[in-house]
């Protein structure tokens, strides 16, 4: 097999690279020539001791990751793939808190508590509401002169509204999650001159918040899912530290996850217009999940091998970390007919946007896409002419794939 063209030095998860692009051309030669491959890295670059990463491309090695935890932990070294590098271990090792960065059983006895909140049943009760809430989003954005900010006055909105929904934040608080999930992951950036520092402030401030609420119910009960979440902790419910990382995870995985998966899906429908045209006219069930295939909202999260193994004819040791590189799968001409096209009625789809299956499955994947549905639903009923103003403007992060401003115009 033929070694990959790639420059010396390549790095999937540089936060320079992912500011103005998603290698999608090197995804395909590294799939082509050498599916897993090590990319070295100075030590502590990314804030772990070690030289490098294994890069996972093909959407059938990312499944395998993804559903053998006895093999590839999120434990040791968390599911982020690069940290900045003056990061101090402690605060590294104080994330597997979180559910994300939890392994079998811990993982599992924790997850089956929080799927309380994401039931169909919850769901479905949430739908109403969040369709009138999706309609006045686009309403007022509509009644706005000129050109507007798609990310902070449409696609932040409906996740930023359903979480309080769903775990009764007051609306008027909604901001503060917005501000403090913003600063927890938009460290790399420095057009918001954000430290590590200011970023586990916020962190803090957000747990400090959910605890105060699980604190509340504890004390004075209500017919919500917090209480049902906190109440009766001998009786396997959360402590009010694991609801408050849970909190946490919602804040970044329901929030950033979604709004950037509708500012993508926003703009490829500007940029295919006969799609936006299709979509008008009949609604197809399968866009939500052809919008995550393309936006691939999580460039990449990593695990790290529990022991010895082979992937893709590597020999990967254990303690190595590898990445699964989510775009890069579900762009896979192996499992995706013309993978470069953004195609609404695409179906089967297999992506992996959700996640490559296994124990970290995305939790809330039926509320994410109901929420894409909803959102351009309303947009298509009221803003049918939005036309771009500009390009978007892309988040440096090295592993969420995010876009911090879109201009449009109601046309």
């Amino acid at each position: 097999m033929p070694c990959p063209a790639l420059p010396d030095g390549f790095d999937f998860t540089d936060p320079d690279l992912l500011q103005h692009r998603v290698p999608l051309p090197e995804f395909a030669e590294l799939r082509r020539a050498e599916p897993v491959r090590w990319v070295p890295q100075p030590s502590n670059l990314a804030g772990f001791q070690d030289e490098g990463y294994w890069a996972v491309t093909r959407h059938a090695d990312v499944k395998y990751v993804s559903t053998h935890p006895e093999l590839f932990s999120s434990y040791l070294n968390t599911a982020i793939i690069r940290f900045n590098e003056h990061i101090e271990r402690d605060a590294i090792d104080a994330q597997r808190l979180i559910l994300l960065n939890m392994d079998p059983p811990e993982h599992t006895r924790v997850r089956q508590i929080v799927q309380r909140v994401f039931t169909p049943r919850a769901i479905r009760a949430l739908e109403d509401r969040l369709r009138a809430r999706a309609h006045a989003i686009v309403s007022s954005a509509r009644a706005r002169s000129g050109s507007f900010d798609f990310v902070t006055e449409v696609a932040c909105e409906l996740p930023l509204q359903a979480i309080a929904e769903l775990i009764g934040i007051p609306q008027e608080d909604r901001a503060k999650i917005f501000d403090w999930s913003n600063k927890m992951i938009s460290y790399d950036d420095p057009e918001y001159a954000i430290t590590e520092e200011i970023g586990q402030e916020s962190a803090t401030e957000l747990i400090a918040y959910a605890m105060n609420m699980a604190a509340d119910r504890k004390q004075c009960p209500a017919k919500d899912i917090v209480t049902t979440l906190v109440s009766a902790e001998d009786e396997g419910n959360l402590n009010s530290d694991e609801f408050g990382f849970f909190v946490l995870m919602l804040a970044v995985a329901g929030n950033e996850t979604t709004r950037n998966a509708i500012t993508h899906g926003m703009h490829a429908f500007l940029t295919h217009p006969d799609q936006w045209e299709l979509y008008k006219a009949e609604r197809p069930a399968t866009t939500a999940e052809e919008i995550v295939r393309w936006a691939a909202p999580v460039n990449s999260f990593q695990r790290t091998a529990t022991q010895d193994t082979e992937l893709g004819g590597k020999q990967i040791k254990k303690g190595d970390r590898v990445g699964l590189f989510y775009a890069s799968a579900n762009h896979d001409p192996e499992v995706f007919d013309n993978p470069d096209a953004f195609d609404i009625t695409r179906d089967p789809n297999p992506h992996l946007g959700f996640g490559g299956g296994g124990p970290h499955f995305c939790l809330g994947k039926s509320l994410a896409v109901l929420e894409i549905d909803l959102i351009f639903n309303a947009i298509a009923d009221a803003m049918p002419h939005l036309k771009p103003t500009g390009d978007p403007r892309r988040l440096r992060s090295a592993w969420i794939n995010g876009v911090k401003e879109l201009q449009v115009s109601a046309g």
